[in-house]
């Protein structure tokens, strides 16, 4: 007799947040939006959220003992096992919450970390990811970890009267190590890599993630880079060779930012943004449908400032107007967007906003429906070109 094979039921999870002096009710629930959009990546189903307004996060338990106590009784009484704390909690906050909770216990660092190891895909990138990792569960260890004790033996190795979480930290402290030396040994194949393709004018797609970077490599390079309408869907950069006209140029995506983001993640993927350091133009696309893109884009900065590029050569691309039409139409009326030549009409406002906070090129495209993709590959060229004639200054006769 045949069995029906039973469906796999999503993980449900309760989110939860804070309104403090830092961040108001608009803002932890944009917050709490990407959270329940990190953990729909993830693979598990956000059942509901808690919010509570304090000064500053409780340090046994993050939330006050009150709400802890509602959050108990729901999971309860609806059988959730994993709760999600928007933060970045201490070991002793986790040990905490968990005793009272008697559940699983996440915070937004140690989900992004779990998304980034099931979309690490090739060696650099599964190294990077399983050193943040290490990184962070290091001062987290508990008694969960003492089986690694078995991994590592040998006269000498433990001390007389060593705890088994002293050996664990040990373990994972050598764990690091080669890790680091491994990510060494592959910095220096892609720093080789990158040698041996000459001095051609390298562009980097950056961007908030799923802005569409992969899907607007798609467009310019005529390819077929992986893209998905999930955050993180590629971390390991991808160099496209595009001509533009008669002008050949690197075109790179990379992995994309996000707010919050693991200090731990941004050390161990550094190799991975040399792609970003050494481009001569940054190209940062940006979501202009979501209502949250001003703060995407100083997101995206501070990242970048704090790999050292923020001086590079830099334009702006706004990408999904699609969507950002549906939206302005359905809030105003207003239905002034007609294609390529009067993009600019329905964005007029906005782009004299952004005009006047940057001297960056300001380009409006929708990669998905090629709307004002050739406009874009213009100013791609003319911007190359500058480049390209101070770079070679004998070669003018190609333009």
């Amino acid at each position: 007799m045949a069995e029906v094979a039973a469906v796999k039921q999503k993980e449900r999870v309760v989110l939860v947040g804070l309104i403090t002096n830092k961040q108001d009710k608009f803002k932890i629930d944009e917050y709490l939006d990407e959270l329940a959009f990190l953990v729909d990546t993830a693979g598990g189903k956000p059942s509901k959220r808690f919010v509570q307004r304090l000064q500053s996060p409780d340090p046994r338990y993050f939330v006050g003992s009150g709400k802890l106590e509602e959050i108990y009784e729901y999971i309860q009484a609806e059988e959730i096992d994993t709760v999600v704390f928007d933060e970045e909690l201490s070991p002793t906050q986790i040990r905490n919450i968990e005793r009272q909770l008697g559940s699983k216990v996440l915070d937004r660092t140690n989900l992004i970390l779990d998304i980034f190891a099931k979309r690490a895909r090739t060696s650099h990138a599964k190294t990077q990811v399983e050193l943040a990792q290490y990184e962070y569960l290091l001062p987290r260890l508990t008694r969960m970890w003492t089986h690694l004790s078995k991994q590592k033996g040998g006269i000498g190795m433990k001390g007389p009267g060593e705890k088994e979480i002293e050996t664990d930290r040990r373990i994972i402290r050598d764990k690091i190590t080669q890790l680091k030396q491994k990510l060494q040994q592959i910095d220096k194949q892609k720093a080789t890599q990158r040698k041996n393709r000459g001095s051609m004018v390298r562009v980097a797609l950056v961007g908030y993630t799923n802005v569409g970077k992969s899907t607007l490599m798609n467009r310019l390079s005529k390819s077929e880079v992986f893209a998905e309408n999930k955050l993180f869907a590629t971390l390991d950069t991808t160099v496209r060779k595009v001509v533009v006209g008669n002008l050949p140029f690197l075109l790179s995506d990379t992995v994309g930012f996000i707010r919050k983001l693991p200090h731990s993640l941004v050390e161990s993927f550094k190799s991975t943004l040399d792609e970003v350091r050494e481009s001569d133009l940054i190209v940062h696309i940006v979501d202009i449908s979501h209502p949250d893109f001003e703060d995407h884009i100083n997101v995206v900065r501070q990242t970048l400032n704090e790999i050292g590029v923020h001086e590079k050569k830099m334009m702006l691309v706004f990408n999904k107007v699609d969507l950002y039409k549906s939206e302005h139409v359905a809030t105003t009326g207003n239905d002034d967007f007609n294609g390529e030549e009067n993009n600019s009409q329905s964005l007029d406002e906005l782009e004299k906003t952004w005009m006047a906070k940057t001297n960056a090129p300001a380009v409006f495209v929708s990669a998905k429906d090629k709307t004002n993709i050739n406009y874009l590959r213009d100013v791609l060229y003319e911007e190359v070109k500058k480049i390209h004639v101070k770079r070679y200054p004998y070669n003018n006769f190609l333009y």
